[in-house]
């Protein structure tokens, strides 16, 4: 006689690649880390006080913040996901030492994209003057620096923001060599409309 209330023991499905929003939140955080970059490098070569420096200036500032709600977002949903099991991914094969240099590296950016946040945020207050989410509503200035402050977090700010391209570049060029050269799977997870379970 069968017993139909015995309960299922089968081993839930593990996926081949990342759900959407995680997939869009990995690629806009890329991309927005670039424009960062790029812009601030871009502004130091215009004139001070010319419009295109002060506008390039205010995007960069509006972006940065969009950035902050990105991470946090991105940290949330990875709570999320990894709560409720949704994270859990198929396992790739690699030795013991690339797998810890793996999570080593995803925690340094998030320590790195965490700290260059903040010290944004403390530049622009430092400097006393008022700035805003895209022209639409000012971010509250809650400190009061000692005038020699923003020097000192725009320096860190600088050298911070060097050190999230350096290990973003390896992060980049350790996703193609596992892509092109060991050929495991493991860029594809991360890429918009790969084939497989998602």
């Amino acid at each position: 006689m069968g017993f139909s209330f015995m309960q299922n023991t089968s081993a839930p499905t593990l996926r081949r690649r990342y759900d959407g929003l995680t997939i869009l939140l990995h690629w806009a955080t890329a991309l927005i880390v670039i424009f960062m970059f790029a812009s601030a490098h871009i502004w130091e070569v215009l004139d001070r006080g010319t419009p295109l420096r002060k506008g390039l200036q205010s995007v960069h500032i509006s972006v940065g913040i969009l950035l902050a709600v990105i991470i946090i977002g991105r940290l949330l949903w990875r709570l999320f996901t990894v709560s409720t099991g949704r994270s859990k991914q198929e396992p790739i094969a690699m030795p013991t030492a690339m797998k810890a240099a793996s999570h080593l590296t995803h925690l340094v950016l998030y320590l790195l994209l965490i700290s260059q946040i903040v010290l944004g945020f403390l530049f622009r207050w430092a400097q006393a003057e008022p700035f805003y989410f895209f022209g639409l509503f000012p971010i509250p200035d809650v400190f009061d620096f000692d005038s020699v402050m923003p020097r000192t977090f725009g320096m860190l700010h600088n050298n911070v923001a060097w050190a999230l391209i350096i290990v973003a570049g390896v992060h980049a060029l350790a996703a193609l060599f596992h892509h092109y050269v060991l050929r495991d799977g493991t860029l594809r997870r991360m890429l918009p409309g790969s084939h497989g379970r998602s």
